[in-house]
């Protein structure tokens, strides 16, 4: 292993996704060391910083990446296929793994809430995981990984878990899909299950800022956090109403039943894809981060973040 006295730079891996981006655009506020953005085509965000063009389901690729860091962000995405992710999501773990244990380097895993499965009551840092959804047991499966390294001491890491995201310029967020689009476009807005349960969502923004905050936190390591989610959630119902008043059009919602997704699935993968997911939706989704409110920051309140997203 590599003395920690030779690692400087934080790493961000996947750094072309919205977290990524957000992530990068915040670092830069709390340390002064180094920046390297890393997917397999990075893009700048901030003039100094590094780029390195990597696969990380490529061990080879994956160490070249890590080498020299003090923190790496493992905050990639997969295409949303079933498959894909059987097959990339435990490769890719285990390399990150490897590598920040070979050179001494901390590890923030950016998580979503797939393992926790269908939860009565709020979602804690302390809520089992009992997927019920062949993504749900992918996300555990690496989880598991990464709490298993910490617990044998192999490599120092934290969690950062988020749930929904929404906020400015998302091209794949479901509320921004399928509330805010279709407002913006004078449709009405459109919500898989129920629009009348409530539904937590995380900004995007403070989704950057708290995993910045989290990674050169050194005292955060060992640690499962929820990112700060503002409460109490919104219904869908209500998330619209508060978007349609910045569009300046009238609070229409229609409810996608799951027939009619499974239907359109037939002929659109992401539709096909998201079906499992459909427990999120028809049952009370509650996200509470109030651990990490208390030590850190609160959330954006919902009336701000929409009023940002709504563009």
């Amino acid at each position: 292993m590599y003395s920690s006295g030779r690692t400087r730079q934080h790493t961000i891996l996947g750094a072309n996704g919205t977290i990524g981006q957000e992530l990068a655009r915040q670092l830069p506020t709390l340390t002064t060391e180094p920046l390297r953005l890393v997917s397999r085509q990075p893009k700048k965000v901030n003039a100094t910083d590094e780029l390195l063009p990597a696969d990380l389901t490529d061990a080879a690729q994956t160490d070249r990446a890590v080498a020299g860091s003090a923190v790496v962000y493992l905050v990639a995405g997969l295409p949303y296929n079933i498959k894909t992710w059987q097959a990339d999501w435990p490769r890719i773990m285990t390399n990150v793994l490897n590598a920040c244990e070979q050179h001494g380097a901390k590890l923030v895993f950016f998580d979503n809430v797939y393992m926790y499965g269908a939860v009565d009551g709020p979602m804690t840092e302390e809520t089992p995981f009992n997927p019920v959804s062949r993504k749900g047991e992918v996300r555990a499966r690496i989880a598991r990984q990464v709490l298993d390294a910490m617990q044998a001491g192999r490599v120092r890491a934290l969690i950062a878990r988020a749930a929904d995201f929404y906020g400015p310029n998302i091209a794949n967020s479901v509320p921004n899909m399928l509330i805010l689009d279709n407002l913006k476009k004078g449709k009405a807005a459109q919500w898989p299950g129920s629009v009348d349960q409530p539904h937590s969502f995380t900004f995007t923004p403070d989704a950057g800022r708290a995993t910045a905050v989290l990674g050169t936190t050194p005292a955060a390591f060992g640690q499962t956090w929820h990112l700060p989610t503002a409460a109490p959630a919104l219904t869908a119902r209500q998330f619209a109403a508060q978007a349609a008043a910045h569009y300046g059009v009238p609070s229409k919602i229609s409810v996608l039943p799951k027939l009619v997704m499974r239907a359109v699935g037939l002929f659109l993968e992401p539709v096909r894809e998201s079906v499992e997911m459909f427990y999120q939706n028809d049952r009370p989704y509650v996200f509470d981060s109030s651990k990490f409110d208390r030590q850190f920051f609160a959330a954006t309140p919902y009336a701000e973040g929409i009023r940002q997203a709504a563009v």
